[in-house]
């Protein structure tokens, strides 16, 4: 047998090493042709009632009535495409308050209800992690304990504490109840963000002799800003589409929000339902731009504290 010697070293000479890598879309965890096209075939199925709404909020109230929205394509230069829809809906209180304004009402009621939560839960969170005080585990099972509670059980006595100290129909009143619905789910959701923290970064702030609230602000903070535009997503987008709790505690007037005057442009005699798909457009602005602008961070803060180790 001969050995082939490397000049100089003396040492036999090692077959070179050979490193394949997967074709693109072809290695562990992607997905197979019947799988994607199964896909994309939900995708479709998803978008059809959008794609409907979009194009019967550009046609008038005639052809809306008198054929499907899907006759638009078969004909697209014979239909009467307009602007009136958006204009109406904008402008005219047909549902007792313009959709303008409804639609600053509904900021005005989303971003506090969004902004306070993540506050208080954070400061709850980093208390229940890093924080010891007897009688921590059982307070946080209870917290966590309160998702499994319908938030409807509440309306009554909320109804009634509201009545008697006055805050019924007031903005108050509704950031109250959107933070104590959300403030269990948003507790839970940090505490296992910050669980899996690095302890160490922890421990030395300790010994440069930094203060809960500077470690907090200044390390926990940033360091679990996954997860807080995580919760803010769903925050914001429970808020935002909520009509229950705004109705019963904003209800009708001029503090009415979107949702509320979208579901009275209708009416009772359907008067106004051709102004449905524009206004429903209206509405779903925002909750867009505020999910594309944080969706980077979406799967890392809902993942983050599953997986150990």
């Amino acid at each position: 047998m001969t050995t082939t010697v490397q000049p100089g070293t003396g040492t036999p000479a090692e077959e070179p090493q050979i490193i394949r890598q997967s074709r693109p879309g072809s290695g562990s965890g992607s997905a197979n042709w019947p799988v994607r096209i199964g896909l994309i075939i939900l995708c479709i199925t998803w978008m059809i009632p959008a794609l409907g709404m979009l194009v019967n909020s550009f046609r008038p109230r005639d052809e809306q009535f008198a054929s499907g929205w899907w006759t638009a394509f078969f004909n697209p230069f014979g239909s009467s495409w307009t602007l009136q829809n958006y204009t109406t809906v904008l402008t005219s209180d047909a549902a007792g308050i313009p959709m303008a304004q409804a639609f600053l009402n509904s900021l005005i009621v989303a971003v506090p209800a969004t902004v306070i939560p993540i506050l208080i839960a954070a400061f709850a969170a980093y208390a229940f992690t890093f924080m010891q005080w007897r009688g921590r585990d059982v307070v946080f099972v209870i917290i966590v304990g309160l998702l499994v509670v319908p938030n409807a059980v509440a309306f009554v006595p909320l109804v009634k504490l509201y009545s008697a100290l006055g805050l019924n129909g007031t903005f108050i009143a509704v950031w109250l109840a959107h933070i104590g619905f959300g403030m269990p789910l948003a507790i839970y959701i940090l505490r296992t963000y910050m669980s899996g923290l690095p302890t160490a970064v922890i421990e030395s702030a300790k010994i440069d002799g930094a203060s809960h609230f500077t470690t907090f602000w200044r390390l926990i903070m940033p360091m679990s800003m996954p997860a807080l535009a995580s919760f803010a997503i769903f925050q914001f987008l429970w808020v935002w589409n909520d009509l229950l709790v705004a109705l019963i505690f904003l209800g009708r007037g001029d503090n009415t929000v979107a949702t509320v005057a979208l579901q009275g442009l209708q009416g009772q005699t359907g008067a106004g339902r051709e102004l449905i798909p524009a206004a429903g457009y209206i509405t779903i602005i925002v909750p867009i731009i505020v999910f594309l602008s944080l969706q980077r961070y979406f799967i890392r803060g809902m993942t983050s504290g599953a997986v150990k180790g």
